[in-house]
C-alpha cells in the first residue's frame, strides 16, 4: 500500500484515469492511497490529518478500481530502478 499527498500528483492520477465523481474540492488536503495488485489499481481518497491521526494500515478497503495502463507509471513502478527517460535506447 502506498500513498500520494502532493497535489499535482494527485491531480495528475484523476485527470487521467477520468474519474468524475471524485472531487477534489471537498478535501483540504488529499491524500491519494493505492495497491497495486494483477494489473488493477485499487485506491482510495483520504484527507490527510486522518490519514496521520490513524496510519496507513487503517486503510481496509477501497472506495475505486482501475485498470493499471491507465494510471500514471509512478503508481505502478515497484521502487526498481525504473527509467523514466526510453529515448535513451534511441542511440544504437
Amino acid at each position: 500500500m502506498k500513498q500520494e499527498a502532493k497535489r499535482e500528483k494527485v491531480v495528475e492520477f484523476l485527470q487521467m484515469i477520468e474519474n468524475k465523481s471524485i472531487e477534489l474540492r471537498k478535501y483540504s488536503r488529499p491524500v491519494l492511497v493505492w495497491q497495486v495488485s494483477e494489473g488493477t489499481v485499487q485506491y482510495s481518497i483520504w484527507e490527510e490529518d486522518l490519514l496521520d491521526r490513524f496510519g496507513l494500515a487503517s486503510v481496509d478497503g477501497w472506495d475505486y478500481e482501475e485498470d493499471a495502463l491507465f494510471c500514471p507509471d509512478w503508481v505502478s513502478n515497484t521502487g526498481d530502478d525504473w527509467d523514466d527517460d526510453i529515448d535513451d535506447d534511441d542511440d544504437f
